[in-house]
């Protein structure tokens, strides 16, 4: 990254992210040389398992809803050529553009990185604690965590089910620790 290149955060209504990454790249797409002020933009993402109708759905929702990240030389034009779209506007101290530190840059690319290759640490519950069941069949049960399987996403879980502790594994995003 050449010296007086940066990072910026510009806010957007959420769930309109890509819509402004796309009105973005098209001003990339009009200047294609190698000296345009607009070099790169970026909707970071992440990959979450939902649960629908009893079902595991991979979804992909944005890291920071509402915001769009966007790699530029600032100046009037390139500072112009973001604020001129409905509905953007920079984040930094008065409104005016304040670029991102270099580390929380280095965070954010490391973080898609990171989800993909270390699945295992996003299970945030271990043997012996006291959850409760959020979604499905048993919903609104307590129980204790027995064993966690981080390489499967799955928690076993001791519920007390007609008066007897029954084991069930169950999904981690069905889960609310205590």
């Amino acid at each position: 990254m050449s010296g007086d290149e940066r990072w910026y955060a510009v806010q957007t209504q959420a769930r309109h992210e890509n819509r402004v990454r796309r009105l973005i790249q098209q001003e990339i797409d009009k200047d294609p040389g190698p000296d345009r002020e607009i070099r790169e933009v970026l909707v970071p993402t992440q990959e979450v398992v939902e649960i629908r109708r009893g079902k595991r759905v991979p979804v992909t929702k944005p890291l920071y809803p509402g915001y769009v990240l966007v790699r530029m030389i600032l100046n009037e034009q390139s500072e112009h050529a973001i604020s001129a779209m409905k509905g953007v506007r920079f984040v930094g101290q008065g409104g005016g553009p304040q670029p991102l530190r270099e580390e929380d840059m280095n965070r954010i690319m490391g973080i898609e990185v990171e989800d993909e290759a270390t699945g295992r640490e996003e299970i945030p519950f271990r043997a012996g604690q006291v959850i409760e069941i959020i979604q499905g069949p048993f919903m609104d049960f307590s129980g204790t965590v027995q064993e966690v399987y981080p390489e499967k996403g799955k928690v076993k879980v001791e519920v007390s089910l007609f008066g007897r502790p029954t084991s069930v594994e169950l999904d981690f995003t069905q889960l609310r620790g205590f």
